[in-house]
């Protein structure tokens, strides 16, 4: 996610695209764990999903955070 998604969809919560630098920096971390949680969410699904049909895909959603 980019700083631009992060001041995007913050302006659609807030009514506004003109943040202080601190608060986007607060909204940048919290976006960040946001994105990190949703990654690992859906890494467990794939691990469940692995024991049934054989296929992996956990690893490549996991490694999307080390991009």
């Amino acid at each position: 996610m980019t700083r631009d998604d992060i001041i995007r969809m913050a302006g659609q919560v807030y009514g506004t695209e003109d943040f202080h630098e601190s608060a986007l920096h607060h909204l940048t971390l919290f976006a960040q764990l946001v994105a990190e949680a949703e990654r690992e969410a859906c890494a467990d699904l794939c691990d469940q999903m692995a024991l049934y049909t054989g296929v992996d895909c956990a690893d490549a959603i996991r490694a999307r955070g080390q991009q």
